[in-house]
């Protein structure tokens, strides 16, 4: 599996810590301005997003009064996404927040399950390999600081600048905790994501490679159930701190 960590290092010859990176595998990257990117995960996740996109539209090219078919599994979704928000949100606040959190659940689900199902490894390119989106440490960390946006956002549109009040609840001696809180929960939030997807990925190519036939297939199986866990915990997580920021009492 590919991915990239930033370590510290010391540089013996400058007592001044400096920033190297430490790159393991090899990756496809774009120049953009002055600014590399990986250009494998851009090109999953422009086809995640097809494939999200295209589900939407042809399931909805034809509505009826009475659903059918694909209209049927898209308004079941709906629903279902719906009262995830509702359930941590609330009632009379969760309507703004549906295509948000529904956007995060999407992505993340079909991502992941992009991983497991589709054959990236066939595509051959002239570095690096393709491979689900949250399977780069980039793309959860980016998605984690959305939703810390988000509810940083929501928090402030609802009580203004009182919000910032909740760090010195219920009593000032908690303010280091408190802020403390507002950065363990992207790290929580990207880190989860990023270490089960790339576990998952790492275990299925070890039993590929022993025992190519029979024992991989469980491990699959059970590989998609976890990654369609990995999405609804994300969802439900970024609903409730949205909700936490607007109410301050769940």
């Amino acid at each position: 599996m590919n991915y990239t960590t930033n370590l510290l290092t010391t540089d013996l010859s400058n007592p001044v810590y400096t920033l190297s990176s430490v790159e393991v595998g090899h990756h496809l990257y774009w120049q953009v301005g002055s600014f590399q990117v990986h250009g494998q995960v851009l090109i999953t996740s422009w086809i995640v997003i097809a494939i999200i996109l295209s589900i939407a539209v042809l399931a909805t090219r034809n509505l009826q009064t009475i659903p059918t078919g694909g209209q049927n599994f898209v308004e079941y979704v709906l629903e279902f996404i719906r009262d995830l928000a509702r359930n941590q949100i609330g009632e009379e606040e969760y309507r703004p927040w549906v295509p948000f959190i529904g956007t995060l659940f999407l992505f993340i689900f079909v991502s992941n399950w992009s991983g497991a199902l589709l054959p990236w490894r066939l595509i051959e390119l002239p570095n690096g390999e393709l491979a689900a989106p949250t399977n780069d440490i980039n793309t959860t960390v980016a998605l984690a600081l959305l939703t810390s946006g988000a509810y940083f956002y929501a928090g402030l549109s609802k009580k203004g600048l009182s919000y910032f009040g909740k760090y010195i609840q219920p009593t000032p001696v908690l303010l280091p905790i408190n802020i403390l809180e507002d950065f363990t929960k992207p790290l929580s939030l990207s880190f989860r994501l990023f270490g089960n997807i790339l576990a998952d990925e790492l275990v299925v190519a070890v039993l590929i490679s022993l025992v190519p036939l029979v024992v991989p297939i469980p491990m699959m199986l059970l590989g998609l159930f976890t990654s369609a866990i990995q999405a609804l915990i994300f969802a439900t997580l970024a609903a409730a701190y949205i909700g936490e920021s607007m109410e301050g009492h769940h």
